[in-house]
């Protein structure tokens, strides 16, 4: 984390871009104390595409057939 005071800041703001793209934090402050803060966002996470399971998931033709163990709670 780099902590710079506001003039320096304003003096060479494409610096402080670049270290921030480079995955720094860069904490901008005024009488000692932070106001700014510069980060990197992350890329979003790819979307989740439709059918990626394809083949993966399968369900048995009796998977809704009841089971022997719970037939006493069913009658």
């Amino acid at each position: 984390m780099h902590q710079v005071d506001i003039s320096q800041a304003t003096s060479s703001p494409e610096s402080l871009f670049q270290t921030a793209l480079s995955g720094d934090e860069i904490v901008i402050t005024q009488n000692n104390e932070p106001i700014l803060k510069i980060i990197r966002l992350n890329h979003p996470k790819k979307r989740r595409q439709s059918g990626s399971a394809k083949g993966l998931i399968w369900m048995s033709d009796d998977f809704d057939a009841p089971l022997e163990e719970l037939r006493e709670y069913m009658e």
